[in-house]
């Protein structure tokens, strides 16, 4: 990696931008995700949607992300984080205010895509960031803020899109073009954003930025990445499941709207309160793969208790997968950065490839397991467990270690 850049101002600039990245993590990225589960009751009642039909429209992102999770990164690595993200959050502005223009399926799952296409550019740009700028223990607690920002806005989204936004703002739909004003406002301070001293000029002859071509081919010959996507593969489809049915879920058998939402909060609240702490104890102890692994054990546990518990006990599961959560990403995004050949100059291609994985566990998972209740409501929660034992014998196949990477030496 990189040595630290040193400097008052470069010193004070690498900490603004951290603190914009969170920022944007927050508004642009999670509060706009998070509003569709608490929403998906209005929605569905308008636009007559039945629950397999709610799975596939949360699904449907994940497959556009499919598309744009690797190549956002890649973009990122060759242009530069800035200009991708200035154009990233426009576009994430426009396209998810389109989804409240929605009036039936088809064109709910059309906007939602188009959203979901250009939003997946952005997480793996923000992590980027934190390893052109920080390395070693700091790197740690800069992806540890991209994810308590992302951990606050899933919490925030859940609990004010349908009880506070909806009802001030008059319906479902006001409450998507709110978002959407917010994110394009976003694309402002990127645009103008010095992001990082060390990313390459796009002049000829400077030969310091890979191709997207050479980025791609070489980030895929890396073995750990394509395991540590697997693990999120796993992992994160059991999250993307678990989310998008958990408030319909409580719902359904008897939870009042405010407190099914208030479960879906809690999950991320006490995610949001556990960030810092887990990405600073991991990073003191070096214990990545070992932390990974018991997160893992523990989403298993707490996502499959919920098929086989109910009332107060539902709290005990919801706190025992959220708890980890976001400690989860960002110590796995660090991992990916710092894997044996990848390093801060590919670091965008290599978290979009993993990237690529967690949304295809994002698609597969909400529509299948929300299928499965129409057999029994609790069976959902067993598939999307078993999801997550898949993550945790990916991560067993990681052979660990880093390396120091420059673009000039492995061209």
């Amino acid at each position: 990696m990189h040595a630290e850049i040193g400097g008052d101002s470069r010193s004070a600039n690498r900490w603004g931008l951290l603190g914009l990245a969170g920022v944007t993590a927050t508004l642009v990225v999670a509060m706009p995700a998070m509003a569709m589960p608490v929403l998906f009751a209005e929605i569905a009642e308008e636009l007559g949607l039945s629950l397999v039909q709610v799975g596939a429209i949360w699904g449907i992102a994940s497959l556009a992300g499919l598309f744009a999770s690797l190549a956002g990164g890649a973009l990122g690595d060759r242009y530069g984080t800035g200009r991708t993200l200035a154009v990233a959050c426009l576009a994430v502005g426009l396209t998810g205010a389109l989804r409240g223009a929605s009036n039936s399926l088809a064109t709910m799952a059309c906007t939602v895509f188009l959203s979901g296409l250009v939003v997946a550019a952005i997480p793996q740009n923000l992590h980027k960031v934190c390893g052109v700028w920080f390395s070693g223990r700091r790197l740690g607690l800069a992806n540890g803020v991209i994810a308590a920002g992302m951990a606050l806005g899933f919490m925030t989204g859940s609990m004010l899109s349908a009880a506070v936004l909806s009802p001030w703002l008059g319906s479902w739909r006001n409450v998507l073009f709110f978002y959407g004003g917010i994110a394009v406002v976003m694309s402002l301070p990127w645009a103008f954003a010095r992001t990082a001293p060390q990313e390459p000029t796009r002049r000829a002859g400077e030969g310091g930025s890979p191709s997207i071509r050479l980025a791609l081919s070489h980030v895929t010959r890396v073995r750990d990445v394509w395991f540590l996507g697997f693990a999120l593969l796993g992992v994160g489809g059991c999250v993307q499941g678990f989310l998008g049915y958990l408030p319909l879920y409580l719902r359904g058998i008897g939870w009042a709207a405010t407190r099914a939402d208030a479960a879906l909060a809690a999950f991320h609240a006490i995610s949001l309160a556990a960030v810092f702490p887990l990405a600073l104890l991991c990073s003191r102890l070096r214990l990545r793969r070992s932390f990974l692994a018991a997160a893992t054990v523990l989403i298993v546990v707490g996502v499959g208790l919920l098929s086989i518990v109910d009332g107060t006990l539902v709290w005990l599961g919801v706190l025992m997968a959220g708890v980890v959560r976001d400690g989860y990403m960002a110590i796995l995004i660090t991992t990916v950065t710092e894997a044996r050949g990848v390093g801060a100059i590919y670091a965008g291609t290599a978290i979009g490839l993993t990237m690529t994985f967690s949304r295809l566990g994002g698609l597969i998972a909400p529509p299948l397991g929300n299928s499965l209740a129409a057999w029994n409501p609790h069976l959902p929660f067993v598939l999307w467990a078993a999801m997550a034992c898949v993550g945790l014998v990916a991560l067993a196949l990681i052979r660990g270690g880093r390396e120091t990477v420059r673009f000039k030496e492995s061209a």
